[in-house]
């Protein structure tokens, strides 16, 4: 067998900890709905960023909707 040991960050225990104290799945999808808000707002905040440098326009959105994103399916 083979085993692995990992140890969590800060963030993974503050984590742990906040969603010990939910006692209903409400307050569960609460606070996933925080999360993600947060992480919505890192990636706008990115894209500004992005955008601003040129390193993001138009023409690279443009590529980004029109690329195939699914996995291939193996031929038989």
């Amino acid at each position: 067998m083979i085993t692995s040991q990992h140890t969590l960050n800060p963030i993974q225990l503050h984590l742990l900890e906040m969603f010990r104290h939910c006692d209903s799945d409400n307050m569960i999808e609460e606070l996933k709905d925080v999360l993600a808000d947060f992480y919505a707002r890192k990636v706008q905040t990115e894209a500004d960023h992005m955008w601003d440098d040129g390193t993001l326009d138009g023409q690279a959105i443009e590529r980004i909707l029109n690329e195939h994103w699914r996995t291939p399916y193996k031929e038989a």
